[in-house]
């Protein structure tokens, strides 16, 4: 698919919605990014021709929903440039993810061993480390964020060191939208023999990876920020570190055999996803990333880039405006985090939602790293290759409106 912005934006249904009569000029998300119909198709598809629980059963319909779940495990894999599908586990999305991790990397700690984790990092990417701390008394190590919003990574061997077991990041900031030096954080992990995961919630929407490449051990997303359902998302993991964990949740499917004194696991990566699975919001996520894989990501980030950087120019001009994050293109994607004093970000995006523009408000579970700034909030606007300079226009107009009105 080659990058031609009007017919991209005709893939999308909602885009041509006109709720109160305005356009829709969505600019929210790195909370939840908008679905193709092709997506939509797939699902609508698979409900109402495939629709069945998978494995065991002997049916038809029983093998033909397998047979699109286990698909859907490859697309996955091929999205994120694995080998082999069976290191592809699916979960409930990035939260879901890494909770298990914690709980089944947690078991191979000991009291005393170390998880470095840092100030930039979602909820989702400390409160899991915070509750096995409290199960095992590890002991978990803060990497600081520079004034630029990345990650201080001339500080990380300071921060690592023998007893160090998992460096847990970003790849790239929900709020600052800073891009991780993965290379650096791998090396130093290298040196004193530590696993690298990365929170790839928001790298995923913009394009392919390379997870071999990058030489992490551990890779979670989600699939609603990368144009596909909800209530779904993977877990990458090496299979030597896989195949060494215990699982984390117990019920049908994740068993080999249940006897009344013990009970023995499945092969990965089934002893990992315990119950009837979202077979639907699997085809989706598979749906999702199939078309992603065919647009032109060089012409699309190209485009996002431009948008980008309009974006900052006229937030810079706003009297007083403080951006949270680079302010330039390098070695960062569109998610323009921003103050203005004296303005709450909740009355500056419920203003914008009378100009039909989409932003997000508030510390976007992200409450350290607004410690870090001495802010409670920021304003978000977060761009996806379907935007377009209306979207931009709307949203500047609109900020100059919220100005005068609430100043």
């Amino acid at each position: 698919m080659s990058f031609d912005l009007a017919s991209l934006r005709a893939q999308f249904p909602i885009l041509s919605e006109r709720p109160a009569g305005r356009p829709i000029h969505y600019l929210d998300n790195a909370a939840t990014a908008q679905t193709p119909q092709s997506v939509i198709d797939a699902v609508s598809r698979h409900e109402a021709t495939s629709r069945g629980n998978i494995f065991r059963g002997i049916h038809r319909l029983a093998e033909m929903a397998t047979e699109a779940y286990q698909n859907a495990r490859s697309d996955v894999a091929r999205y994120l440039g694995v080998a082999d599908p069976d290191e592809i586990v699916f979960t409930g999305g990035t939260t879901s993810g890494i909770n298990l991790l914690a709980h089944s990397f947690g078991e191979t700690l000991q009291a005393g061993d170390e998880i470095l984790i840092s100030d930039l990092e979602h909820h989702s990417n400390i409160v899991p480390w915070q509750m096995l701390r409290e199960r095992r008394d590890i002991v978990l190590r803060w990497l600081p964020v520079t004034d630029e919003g990345r990650l201080d990574l001339e500080a990380l061997a300071d921060h690592i060191g023998p007893r160090t077991r998992l460096i847990a990041l970003t790849h790239v900031s929900n709020v600052t939208g800073a891009e991780t030096d993965v290379g650096r954080v791998v090396e130093g992990a290298r040196r004193v023999g530590a696993r690298v995961m990365l929170d790839g919630a928001q790298r995923v929407p913009h394009g392919p990876l390379d997870l071999p490449a990058l030489g992490v051990d551990f890779y979670v997303f989600s699939a609603h920020k990368a144009y596909g359902p909800n209530g779904i998302g993977a877990l990458w993991g090496r299979r030597e570190w896989l195949e060494a964990l215990p699982p984390f949740l117990g019920g049908g499917h994740m068993i080999h055999r249940v006897a009344r004194e013990r009970s023995s696991y499945a092969d990965i990566p089934h002893r990992f996803e315990a119950g009837t699975m979202p077979i639907a919001q699997a085809v989706g996520m598979a749906a999702a990333l199939r078309w992603s894989m065919v647009l032109d990501w060089k012409a699309a980030t190209a485009h996002t880039q431009r948008l980008t950087e309009r974006l900052l120019h006229g937030i810079g001009n706003i009297d007083g405006a403080r951006i949270i994050g680079p302010a330039g293109l390098q070695g960062r994607i569109g998610v323009v985090s921003f103050d203005l004093p004296g303005l709450h970000p909740h009355d500056i995006c419920q203003i914008l939602d009378g100009h039909g523009v989409a932003l997000r408000g508030g510390h976007h579970c992200c409450q350290i790293l607004m410690d870090r700034f001495d802010l409670s909030g920021t304003t978000r606007a977060s761009i996806a290759p379907y935007n377009d300079d209306a979207d931009i226009d709307a949203c500047l107009d609109g900020l100059k409106d919220a100005v005068r009105r609430l100043k």
